[in-house]
């Protein structure tokens, strides 16, 4: 007797990305004509669930994008997320909260800092195997190198942008 595989949500929305690119012929992919042409296709729907968790994920963008100016005149990110584990009835969850930077404990904030570094860390070592990869077996010119070391990047990020129209006296 055969066993039927259920494939995961992620496998089931991967298929649909790769049957859009089939279908349309398109080798650059905008995931709103995606979920159109998917919602029109009958390919996805939205359960509660869903929109529960999409509300979740527009409300946690929304938090992630809120900035203010600091006493030093700096723009600084207002909300921060903080992922914890959780031990429930069916076993450990993992649950993300979110602080605010004015009121939150520095040990929330010194754990949202480590581990928005760690998915820093996390995207540069997938960004190095992609790029290893993409030069090993699919470039056709000179090797694309990066640098991992955003050292000059910080220093320029932190130079003013703006000065002033007069030159200041004594200059």
């Amino acid at each position: 007797m055969a066993t039927a595989i259920r494939e995961s949500k992620t496998q089931h929305l991967q298929a649909i990305v790769n049957a859009f690119a089939k279908a349309t012929g398109a080798t650059r992919i905008d995931m709103r004509e995606v979920a159109s042409w998917a919602i029109r296709n009958g390919m996805w729907q939205p359960s509660r669930k869903d929109a529960i968790k999409q509300c979740a994920h527009e409300l946690a963008r929304a938090a992630r994008d809120e900035f203010y100016v600091d006493p030093q005149n700096r723009h600084v990110r207002k909300k921060h997320a903080l992922r914890i584990q959780m031990l429930e009835d069916d076993g450990e969850k993992q649950l993300s909260l979110w602080v605010d930077i004015t009121t939150s404990s520095r040990e929330d904030m010194q754990m949202s800092f480590q581990q928005r570094r760690q998915y820093i860390v996390g995207d540069c070592r997938q960004l190095r195997t992609d790029l290893e990869s993409f030069n090993e077996n699919y470039n056709r010119g000179a090797p694309i190198q990066l640098s991992f070391d955003f050292t000059e990047d910080l220093e320029e990020a932190a130079m003013a942008t703006e000065y002033p129209v007069e030159r200041p006296e004594g200059e």
